[in-house]
């Protein structure tokens, strides 16, 4: 009968190391970042583009494999989708998320007419028309985190107020602190097989209606 002890280590099979992973479910770069501080708590932010693991300097790479992952879960999971991505997002709360956006950001300075969801830009995310004061925000931003629709939003406000991608226009940028984060998102997102696009998008101001390349 064979025992229940563990075979030798001589015998014993060698599982391979987990991967820590090197990138979000949506291409976010994750950096991990070992603190001697730090002795039982992990933590997990987006910040300057990437996605911040933070975890004990004593970790083994099992753990870090392991809570890297836990945490890029938790971290997603918390930043889910919005009620302002929601399909049936009236137009009437997205002018109310795009004055709580300017007056929070930009000084109250950027007051659209209208802002709208459409479904036939694809070829970016949103659009603005600064001689008509309108938004318009593709619908494939329905189902992304609300943290990304607001960037998304608050980067057309910004053109209702300096229509080109000046040093001016992204220093109204620079307030809001998950710009880079969602850029970053944005890119993932436009290369995903999975959201069906059919060419990299780009967060740009213009006319309402697509461009015509």
């Amino acid at each position: 009968m064979p025992s229940g002890d563990l075979p030798s280590s001589k015998h014993r099979v060698q599982r391979p190391a987990a991967a820590v992973p090197s990138v979000t479910s949506t291409g976010i770069p994750i950096e991990v970042r070992r603190s001697a501080k730090r002795r039982r708590t992990v933590n997990a932010a987006f910040r300057d583009g990437k996605a911040i693991i933070s975890i004990p300097a004593h970790f083994t790479h099992a753990q870090e494999a392991e809570w890297v992952q836990r945490m890029v879960v938790r971290l997603e999971q918390r930043t889910a989708r919005s009620p302002l991505a929601d399909p049936q997002s009236a137009p009437e709360e997205l002018a109310a998320r795009a004055a709580e956006l300017s007056r929070r950001y930009l000084n109250g300075e950027a007051q659209p007419v209208s802002v709208r969801w459409v479904s036939n830009q694809n070829s970016r995310w949103g659009s603005a028309t600064p001689a008509r004061g309108t938004i318009r925000l593709s619908d494939k931003l329905q189902g992304m985190p609300g943290w990304v629709v607001d960037y998304v939003l608050l980067h057309e406000l910004a053109h209702l107020i300096e229509p080109s991608h000046s040093a001016a226009f992204w220093r109204l940028l620079a307030s809001y602190p998950q710009t880079e984060t969602a850029k970053a998102y944005l890119s993932g997102a436009a290369f995903a097989s999975s959201r069906g696009l059919e060419g990299p998008m780009t967060e740009d101001q213009g006319a309402d209606e697509p461009p015509e390349d």
